[in-house]
C-alpha cells in the first residue's frame, strides 16, 4: 500500500505524442510515484522490496513507512472515546 498525495483534477487525455518510442504504447502509472504521472517512468521499481500490509509514503524518493494516519477533523478526545 501506498500513501499518495495528487493535486491534479480532471481527466488526462492522450495522444500520439504520448507513444513510447520504444514499446509503441503508453503506460500509465499506477504506483503514483512517477516524475511524469500520469504516465509510467518506471519509478515503480522502487517498491519491490515492499512488505504486504505494510502502508509507505515516498518522500523525496525515500520509503518512510506510514504508523498512522490522523484526519484533521479528528480531536483527541474522540480517537480516545472511539478506542475504549
Amino acid at each position: 500500500m501506498r500513501e499518495v498525495t495528487l493535486d491534479a483534477t480532471g481527466p488526462v487525455k492522450f495522444d500520439a505524442d504520448d507513444l513510447d518510442e520504444k514499446h509503441s504504447d503508453i503506460a500509465v502509472c499506477r504506483c503514483g510515484l512517477s516524475d511524469e504521472f500520469p504516465l509510467c517512468d518506471g519509478s515503480h521499481r522502487q517498491t519491490e522490496a515492499e512488505e504486504e500490509g505494510v502502508r509507505y509514503k515516498y518522500v523525496d524518493g525515500e520509503r518512510r513507512v506510514v504508523e498512522e494516519i490522523r484526519f484533521a477533523e479528528e480531536s483527541t478526545d474522540e480517537r480516545k472515546t472511539d478506542e475504549s
